[in-house]
């Protein structure tokens, strides 16, 4: 329904409303006046029984959980009162026209002490429980609205059911570690100083001279160490395998399996190899089955 659609059909009910509550203003105000209410009182009582079921209407739709059905209530209480209360204006016509003796709304006597205390309570009764429903409506925290996780789980889901090896994508192949031996270092010999040897000379008479020694550093003449070879424990323990061996491999370990589980994970986990060649074999071994499938 459009916005237009929408205001039509609520001034149609505003409308209703108001001519609903013309009628029984005139006969809960010929109830007040049957019960000793004055002219004004009598005036502004439809509008605390009607008033306060339109108030607990509201708090209604904005309250929830135990408030909520405490507004309910307060609802269907006013409105079964608010019926009664008609049903008797119709009952006596002595009401219509002010006729009847203050405090008599019926001949029997229990059923005339019972009406009187429901039209005299109402008034009370509405200060008390429209005190209540506001506080409730103006303290009222609606709860916060959760964020959508539809995306979130669709998101999840593909992650989880993707395969990494069946990417479209190449994985490059494992780099394989080669060990060599590094070079030894080469030892640093004692340093040997260049000062000639001088004869020695009397202290007294020979004349102070700063003497400035000079270093260099000596030659290693130990000849470098060969690398030897390689151990076996970094050897691999698995001989390289032709194509044709690992197509044989994957034939056999994949005998069993339904076309769906014939995947490049599942290849590379059976037969240790690398997902490049996992993909490889996948693809042959699905030509070969659809082949034999054709011409069966």
């Amino acid at each position: 329904m459009n916005r237009k659609g929408k205001v039509l059909l609520v001034a149609a009910l505003v409308a209703v409303v108001a001519m609903a509550f013309r009628v029984s203003w005139n006969a809960l105000r010929d109830i007040a006046n049957a019960v000793g209410a004055d002219a004004t009182a009598a005036t502004l009582y439809p509008f605390v029984v009607d008033g306060l079921m339109a108030l607990a209407l509201v708090a209604t739709l904005v309250l929830a959980g135990r408030d909520r059905t405490f507004a309910l209530r307060v609802l269907g209480t006013y409105t079964l009162a608010s019926l009664v209360l008609n049903y008797v204006h119709g009952l006596v016509p002595e009401l219509h026209g002010r006729t009847v003796d203050w405090g008599r709304l019926a001949d029997w006597d229990p059923a005339n002490w019972a009406l009187v205390l429901l039209a005299t309570s109402l008034p009370v009764g509405s200060i008390y429980f429209g005190s209540d429903l506001v506080a409730k409506v103006l303290h009222h925290r609606p709860a916060p609205i959760p964020a959508p996780t539809v995306n979130a789980e669709k998101s999840t889901e593909t992650v989880s059911n993707r395969s990494m090896a069946d990417l479209p994508v190449s994985t490059p192949p494992p780099i394989t570690a080669h060990p060599a031996a590094l070079p030894r270092p080469v030892p640093v010999g004692f340093l040997k100083s260049t000062l000639a040897a001088k004869p020695l000379v009397s202290i007294a008479a020979a004349p102070a001279v700063p003497i400035e020694p000079r270093a260099v550093a000596a030659e290693s003449t130990r000849p470098r160490r060969a690398t030897g070879r390689v151990p076996d424990v970094a050897k691999s323990p698995r001989p390289k395998r032709t194509p044709e061996q690992l197509l044989d491999e994957a034939r056999t370990a994949t005998a069993g399996w339904p076309d769906a589980r014939v995947t490049g994970e599942g290849i590379r986990r059976a037969i240790r190899t690398s997902p490049a060649n996992a993909r490889s074999l996948r693809d042959t071994l699905l030509a070969e089955r659809a082949a034999a499938a054709k011409a069966a």
